[in-house]
């Protein structure tokens, strides 16, 4: 398919490739190379395994294993903890482009940067605020990754306490600022209560040393801190108030998204040591300072047995085998890869996160003859799903006891987790016995370009496009090429003697919203990690309906929601290219951080 060269050519080849199966042998030797025994019997496992697309690593591994250049092979990081004074943001800003130069994205929490208006009183002047420090790594990112195929990514987390609260919801209704950035409110559990009892709420900051506990003072756990600290009460707003500017400004901007913070943090395995404040660029790894994700998608078409026929069936335990086989490569993947920073290799090498997930879901299930937005789809999917849980715990288990476990393991806090509470009896059995190899397994990446390499399969958990798009993609030069493009789906029905498009085949506009949703739940209490989802709605959507999306997430026990509604400052999923000069907003379909 002509859009999956492209994206060959421009984003994964190394040179001197004449085609993907030399792409394939790059990448799987230079993975083996971490095994000290049996490496070419091992490199011939992880060719077989990522052949056919059966299994698609992250783009910076396809991009840069077995190149020799010095890049890193994490596609997103979560940086360190920026502390409120300007040698120390700088700092932060310095190891931002650091790591953006190795070809990873960032994401930050800037809740420790005190509110404008703010008197320091080591020196005296006047905080200028968290989002005006924002647009400076927004022109840093534009800096360094102005030209070529892959654009640089960054995410920006606030809490939704904190009393810059409401500039940063606000602020991409210019259409020119930070659009680099992806943008998350914190939202706690503490805060929807509010909501739901319309109570006032108050916008807090941390009392520094020396600094006098003038008014109001109450005790909150804040970023960076172990235990709640004593924080000035700066202002009081209504719940709702500010409940309702989040949710305007992503009904008219598609941002900010909504992370639930508490959520993330009791579903964390290393609950006990780690506060989660902030996620890789498209929200599917909450990460803990330097913390970094290993991704890798499994392509569910590739286990569909007689595909479109009345027998047609998922073969699961191809699916675990693939898993187990992944998993260890993705571990590998932690001691073959560079780090821009020592923290980040420190904190890898500490917990080997890791993030296998699915791509080509909504394929799937078309092949399988199942309407996206069906009872039987969304079982379908959840079966997959905890089949690749309990397969990758088993092989990380397996792996703990060839390889040893994650130097951070402590088994009783990590079995007490909300999510491994749920394994079964016997993976946590195996656990307690012989530890596990990876901290955490599991993630739903948004594998848009990869998946565009694998012939356009539907991307990660999300319905099918269209049929047929139009679709732009960035050159090496940094501007865009327009190709039409066919689902994989229909691709395949048309191979197999069909014309049109297969009847299960329901695209994205055709599905409802809480569809989006319910699929998202099916699936995340199999996910230790989280889901890169975007809910689509029509430009008329209703905002009361619009909102009430999100009150169902924070009920279903999601971590987070992104909606994203057609609006005049991001445009459409898809559109035309942007006018000459106009930044292109930050992880939209055409520059994801794969």
């Amino acid at each position: 398919m002509e859009i999956s060269r492209h994206v060959w050519l421009t984003r994964y080849r190394a040179p001197g490739e004449t085609g993907i199966d030399a792409g394939w042998q790059r990448v799987a030797q230079a993975i083996a190379a971490a095994e000290s025994r049996d490496r070419e019997q091992w490199a011939e496992r992880f060719y077989r395994v990522l052949d056919h697309f059966r299994f698609l690593p992250g783009g910076r591994i396809l991009a840069g294993a077995g190149t020799g250049h010095r890049v890193t092979l994490f596609n997103c990081f979560v940086m360190g903890e920026i502390a409120d004074d300007l040698v120390s943001i700088f700092e932060a800003l310095k190891e931002g482009a650091l790591t953006m130069q190795q070809g990873g994205g960032v994401g930050y929490d800037f809740s420790t940067l005190r509110p404008a208006g703010m008197t320091a009183q080591t020196t005296g002047s006047i905080a200028s605020g968290p989002v005006s420090f924002m647009r400076i790594w927004d022109a840093m990112c534009a800096t360094m990754l102005s030209t070529g195929a892959r654009r640089g990514a960054m995410m920006a987390t606030l809490r939704c306490d904190h009393p810059d609260i409401e500039i940063f919801v606000d602020a991409k209704r210019d259409p020119a600022v930070l659009r680099h950035f992806n943008l998350s409110v914190l939202v706690s559990d503490a805060f929807m209560a509010a909501v739901a009892s319309d109570s006032d709420w108050p916008l807090v900051f941390p009392v520094h040393e020396g600094e006098p506990a003038v008014g109001e003072v109450i005790q909150r756990r804040w970023t960076g801190s172990a235990a709640p600290v004593s924080c000035r009460v700066l202002r009081t707003l209504k719940a709702r108030e500010l409940w309702q500017r989040i949710l305007r400004a992503a009904y008219d901007t598609a941002e900010p998204g909504v992370l639930f913070v508490d959520q993330i943090n009791r579903e964390n395995n290393l609950h006990d040591r780690e506060m989660i404040s902030a996620t890789n660029p498209c929200g599917e790894i909450p990460l803990p300072p330097y913390g970094a994700c290993d991704l890798g998608s499994l392509n569910l078409t590739a286990f569909v047995a007689a595909p479109f026929a009345a027998d047609a069936r998922l073969d699961l335990d191809a699916l675990a085998d693939s898993a187990r086989l992944a998993v260890r490569f993705l571990d590998n993947v932690v001691d073959v890869s560079h780090y821009p920073l020592p923290a980040q290799a420190d904190q890898a090498r500490r917990t080997r996160r890791v993030g296998l997930g699915l791509t080509g879901l909504a394929d799937a299930l078309v092949l399988l003859g199942l309407d996206y937005d069906s009872e039987a789809a969304r079982t379908l999917a959840a079966r997959a799903m905890q089949t690749l849980r309990d397969a990758a715990y088993r092989a990380s288990i397996e792996l703990a006891q060839e390889k040893g476990p994650f130097p951070g393991f402590e088994r009783d806090a990590f079995l007490a987790s909300g999510f491994a509470a749920r394994l079964p009896a016997d993976i946590r059995g195996a656990i307690a016995a012989h530890g596990i190899r990876n901290s955490h397994l599991l993630a739903i990446a948004p594998a848009g370009t990869i998946s565009l390499l694998a012939n356009n399969l539907s991307s990660g958990i999300e319905p099918i496009f269209a049929a047929e798009a139009e679709r732009r993609v960035l050159g090496t030069d940094g501007g865009y090429q327009t190709h039409r493009v066919v689902d994989y789906a229909c691709q395949l029905w048309r191979r197999l003697g069909h014309s049109g498009a297969p009847s299960a085949l329901v695209e994205a506009r055709q599905v409802d919203p809480l569809a989006h949703l319910q699929m998202q739940a099916a699936l995340q209490p199999f996910v230790d990690n989280a889901i890169s989802k975007t809910i689509n709605v029509a430009a008329d959507y209703p905002f009361e309906r619009f909102a009430d999306l999100y009150r169902q997430a924070h009920a279903l026990g999601l971590k987070g929601c992104t909606v994203f509604r057609p609006n005049p400052v991001t445009g459409a999923i898809l559109s035309q290219p942007p006018p000459d000069g106009e930044q292109v907003h930050c992880c939209g379909l055409e520059r994801e951080a794969d």
